[in-house]
């Protein structure tokens, strides 16, 4: 297969796959599925190619994104979704809790969509200042 991208594409392309593998790969510890690292590894690779060496190193004998790459803002937009990700998902279980268990209908979503605003609302303003969990049973 063969792809053609302008500098700038590729430039974007390389984000792209980073986040991709991150997603996949960040939280398995000694179980990363390898596949997805070696075809990171393998788009990487061209970038000593391209001009971009400083965006790639080696590492036990594998061609990983470098230091310089990681630094270099991505990480910044990876916490930027994780952040909508956790805010949103934090509104939508507790929108669902307050439904005591009911299960989602036509007739009930507009409520559990303006619960759910409600506390997006309210996130947006104070973060998780508010929230405040009972210990004592």
């Amino acid at each position: 297969m063969k792809i053609e991208l302008s500098e700038q594409q590729y430039r974007y392309l390389l984000d792209l796959v980073y986040i991709g593998n991150w997603v996949i790969n960040s939280t398995r510890e000694d179980d990363r599925i390898k596949e997805y690292d070696q075809v990171e590894s393998l788009v990487f690779s061209h970038c000593l190619r391209h001009n971009m060496r400083k965006l790639v190193e080696l590492y036990q004998g594998d061609l990983i994104p470098s230091r310089a790459f990681a630094d270099g803002g991505i990480h910044e937009a990876i916490e930027s979704y994780e952040n909508v990700i956790f805010y949103e998902i934090l509104a939508e279980e507790l929108a669902l809790r307050d439904m005591d268990g009911e299960p989602l209908t036509r007739e009930n979503y507009g409520a559990l969509m303006e619960r759910i605003e409600t506390y997006l609302s309210e996130f947006d303003e104070h973060g998780t200042d508010n929230i405040s969990i009972d210990l004592d049973p």
